[in-house]
């Protein structure tokens, strides 16, 4: 079986809060690592989100489907990203989201379980999740005013300078859908950008 790579996630936590040895090593201890094969689910609409969960290494995306099949992408994840349900998660009732591996994609799991049980011996990690989520909050909020009031280009231009290396992992359709736009709007917008 991999070792899986604990130092991403280690600098991630640490970017927040200051682990010393026995707190670094009992959060380890509560982690699952999984693999996901390129296409494979990590969640799908009507299973209750179990785990938090922290990309090590790939790419996912968190969609919707509509009744015709469009897929309506709410999100990415990459690399030190977590990724999750966190509606789902925190009420333990059934998701709305297919979770999606666009890669192979290594992953860091918790269980809600694990996490109180984390935030009671370790209540630093009450902080550093509280800023997660409101990091979350935040970037919802902002997605949903700029699909509000932004122009497909200005989303288009704001979503390559946010994530200028994410473009190139992706296929027109996946950053379409992200968009809200058609591939083939999409296409004429690159198209008439790179002509500028």
């Amino acid at each position: 079986m991999t070792t899986p790579n604990f130092e991403i996630i280690l600098a991630n936590v640490n970017r927040h809060i200051h682990l010393d040895r026995t707190e670094v090593d009992y959060f380890l201890s509560l982690l699952q690592y999984k693999t996901f094969k390129k296409k494979e689910f990590i969640l799908r609409p009507s299973e209750i989100c179990r785990t938090e969960n922290f990309i090590i290494r790939g790419c996912t995306k968190t969609y919707t489907l509509t009744e015709l099949g469009a897929e309506h992408i709410v999100m990415f994840g990459v690399e030190d990203w977590w990724i999750g349900d966190l509606y789902s998660f925190l009420s333990q009732t059934p998701s709305t989201y297919y979770i999606e591996a666009l890669e192979n994609t290594e992953i860091l799991q918790i269980s809600k379980a694990d996490l109180d049980t984390l935030y009671a011996r370790v209540p630093k990690f009450e902080r550093f999740f509280r800023i997660l989520l409101q990091n979350a909050f935040i970037a919802q909020q902002k997605r949903i005013q700029q699909t509000l009031a932004l122009t497909a280009e200005e989303r288009y231009l704001d979503f390559v300078q946010k994530y200028p290396s994410l473009e190139q992992r992706l296929s027109q359709k996946q950053v379409a859908a992200y968009l809200g736009i058609t591939p083939v709007f999409l296409s004429m917008l690159r198209k008439r950008l790179t002509q500028r």
